[in-house]
């Protein structure tokens, strides 16, 4: 049935799926075939039949590339034999270690392996411990085991660091050179109380041109982003360990920076009361908060504060309160910018863009990276006002670059696939929400369905839903537009510091200014990378690229690869410290509602800890259950009883997987807990010690049993104490 090549993705419970090259459905490995292959290997396929449901089964012809990466798992002693059990449950074969080859680390130690022998049908793969990283349970081991899990740079290169160290440690004289000088005016970083690096400074001021009737109103918008690309230059160990990162990975306590400290902290962030480069784009926005005139210049800035997200809110929300009177020769300007803030929203409203009620939480940990609490963000105006802005600057640099007509990086994100679309609207029918969505929908008809629904118990989840009904955004040389913000062109500007797109877009916009063209340049290190899934396909048909375009292109693909990585890593941080936040609740009752549902069971958020687990669908009752895909639900044949996204349920945390990220909930059976429902109170019921060790107990033998197997708003400004510098007003480019 033909030949393929592809990468293998292994599946935690034995079997494989081959992501073709050429992009066509992936090719299901069976266990057996598995046992010759590892995740991530580069295999060649051959199709030799096809399931029910038209997906192809294929058996490996070829091993072309093994992955060389190290893996990650815990040194165990079984059966007389040493053997290291990836964390990674996708590698599917525990990995047998010579007793000369331990490095010396104990029994349960958290070691880094690498191949000496690569699997066969007949055997286990063969390794050396390469590092001993430490306990399971040492303070910040989960983000040591996810930046190996998913191969994070974590360690800058010796010439990357010696050329960071040489860097002077201001600005100097020469750096001022053709640069407008906006030190005197105040502007302000606006960040979280737990920010580091500030790579964006804002300020507005009331701005008027003309007499009489026909005199413009509106505001003067400056947003002052940090001039990276000052210090890091094309070709140069800053630049490859920044294009190799291509973003920096957040987790909770740390951070794996995309530049070194000196820059990411230092020169580069707009600290307050010193002198800082930047790239500027300085704005004419209008009462109805269209942008009138813009331009861009390089520009020499000094942070008159660095105020916090509470702060601000604080200052909107009373300019007589003691947040308003210590800041008070900046709350004129606060003020500007609200209001400024607030014209833009007219213009957010008119343009159909999407703006969903979803909530995000914050992992707050103590002193050890253990989980204290999980709390909502609180998203204030103070949060609105800076995003608007960051908006602003986002799409002029967009148009800049488009009108100019030089390749650049867009960010790009494309509406509902009409599979998608379908099945939306499936689901939101049988939620209530009766619609007809469109069959190119806009996204004005999304916003309209998030704010018909904005009111409801279960907005939350519609809101999820229509978020998850759209493809996800990434970066291209092919401008196609952003359609949750409804933008004609769009692209990232606001943070060179932890982002390589807007390092390019930087690089891009002082070259248009210049008259010059910027090239990227190949290299081995600046490589496209390989194919990931869920990565975009050239569509059918389409003409062959130029060489420019295409190493743009590559470059594009690089850094959505790396974005999808940093996500993936940041995450499963996350869900590993929620599974070992969850253990101490075993037996516990808790209300949730129910966020997703599949063929196997229904998926519950948790209220009061906002941790999401599984009820799988033998832990409903004792009748059978059958999944309609067109509602979205799951329906008792005998008693009718249906569980759809929105449901209220009450559910006993039974199990915890640390190493599969898993929490496992059973559904308390009606009339247990209801007085503690209507209450929204928790309970560990009698025994509840007992069952946890029993649940132990019974994760130590499954594992056992595994490996086993595996095995055969505005007020006067007040004057600048120093006259004015000349500064250009943005007039010469005019939106049409």
């Amino acid at each position: 049935m033909g030949e393929y090549e592809g990468r293998v993705e292994g599946h935690r419970d034995g079997h494989g799926l081959v992501f073709l090259d050429h992009g066509e459905a992936p090719v299901y490995l069976a266990p057996q075939e598995m046992r010759s292959v590892l995740h991530r290997d580069r295999v060649r396929v051959r199709i030799l039949r096809h399931d029910r449901k038209g997906r192809p089964e294929g058996r490996v012809l070829d091993i072309l590339e093994r992955r060389k990466t190290p893996i990650i798992g815990r040194l165990l002693h079984e059966g007389g034999q040493w053997l290291v059990a990836p964390e990674d449950s996708r590698y599917g074969q525990d990995i047998l270690i010579p007793k000369n080859a331990t490095a010396s680390a104990a029994v349960g130690k958290v070691v880094s392996v690498e191949l000496t022998e690569p699997p066969s049908l007949h055997s286990q793969p063969v390794g050396r411990v390469a590092e001993v990283l430490g306990e399971i349970d040492d303070a910040g081991m989960e983000i040591e085991i996810a930046v190996r899990k998913y191969e994070v740079p974590h360690e800058f290169s010796a010439p990357t660091l010696a050329q960071a160290a040489s860097l002077p440690e201001r600005v100097r004289p020469a750096d001022r050179r053709h640069r407008v000088d906006l030190t005197d005016v105040p502007l302000v970083t606006i960040d979280g109380e737990d920010a580091r690096d500030f790579d964006d400074a804002v300020y507005c001021e009331p701005f008027k041109r003309g007499r009489g009737k026909t005199a413009f109103e509106g505001w003067r918008l400056i947003v002052a982003i940090a001039d990276v690309s000052h210090y890091v230059k094309p070709g140069e160990p800053l630049d490859d360990d920044a294009y190799e990162r291509a973003t920096s990975v957040y987790f909770p306590r740390r951070v794996i920076p995309m530049l070194p400290e000196k820059l990411s902290n230092g020169l580069c962030s707009l600290n307050p009361q010193v002198e800082r480069l930047a790239m500027v784009c300085d704005m004419i926005v209008g009462t109805d908060g269209r942008i009138d005139a813009y331009q861009f210049y390089s520009g020499v800035i000094n942070s008159h504060a660095r105020l916090t997200y509470t702060e601000v809110a604080a200052v909107l929300a009373n300019t007589r309160g003691p947040e308003a009177e210590r800041r008070a020769d900046l709350v004129p300007h606060l003020l500007h910018l609200h209001e400024v803030y607030r014209a833009l929203l007219k213009q957010r409203a008119r343009r159909g863009a999407v703006d969903f009620e979803t909530t995000e939480t914050q992992i707050v940990c103590d002193d050890n990276g253990r989980i204290e609490k999980i709390v909502p963000r609180t998203r204030t105006e103070a949060h609105r006002l800076i995003e608007e802005s960051m908006l602003a600057a986002n799409v002029c640099a967009a148009e800049f670059i488009a009108q100019a007509e030089h390749p650049c990086l867009f960010r790009v994100h494309e509406g509902p696939t009409p599979e998608k679309r379908i099945a939306l609207q499936a689901m939101l029918r049988s939620l209530g929400v009766a619609v007809n969505l469109s069959d190119d929908p806009r996204p004005a008809e999304i916003q309209a369905i998030a704010q018909a629904t904005q009111d409801r118990p279960d907005a939350t989840q519609i809101h999820t839903l229509l978020l998850r009904s759209m493809q996800q955004a990434i970066y291209t040389v092919h401008n196609s537009g952003h359609f949750g913000l409804a933008y004609e062109a769009y692209t990232h500007f606001t943070s060179p510091i932890r982002r390589y797109p807007d390092l390019l877009v930087h690089r891009v916009i002082k070259a248009v200014l210049a008259g010059r063209r910027y090239h990227l340049a190949a290299s081995e290190k600046t490589r496209a990378p390989e194919p990931r899934k869920g990565g975009r396909l050239p569509a059918k048909g389409a003409k062959p690229m130029s060489q420019e375009t295409a190493l743009w292109e590559a470059a594009g693909g690089h850094c959505s690869a790396n974005e999808r990585r940093a996500d993936e890593a940041s995450r499963d941080v996350e869900a590993w410290l929620k599974c070992r936040y969850m253990r101490e609740h075993l037996g516990e009752e808790f209300s949730g509602t129910v966020s997703a549902v599949t063929a196997f069971g229904l998926f519950v958020t948790l209220d009061a800890l906002y941790v999401d687990g599984l009820v799988h669908i033998t832990e409903l009752g004792g009748e059978y259950y059958r999944f309609d895909e067109a509602r979205g639900e799951l329906r008792g044949e005998r008693t009718g009883i249906r569980y759809a996204v929105g449901a209220r349920v009450r559910v006993q945390v039974s199990r915890v997987d640390l190493d599969g990220r898993k929490i496992d909930f059973r559904m308390v059976r009606e009339g247990e807990g209801d007085k503690l429902l209507a209450r929204g109170e928790r309970v560990r019921p009698a025994g509840a010690a007992a069952e946890l060790a029993q649940v132990q107990a019974s994760d130590r033998a499954e594992k056992a049993r595994t490996r086993t197997a595996k095995s055969g708003p505005a007020e006067r400004v007040p004057r600048s104490r120093k006259p004015a510098p000349q500064r250009p007003v943005p007039k010469a480019r005019t939106r049409r």
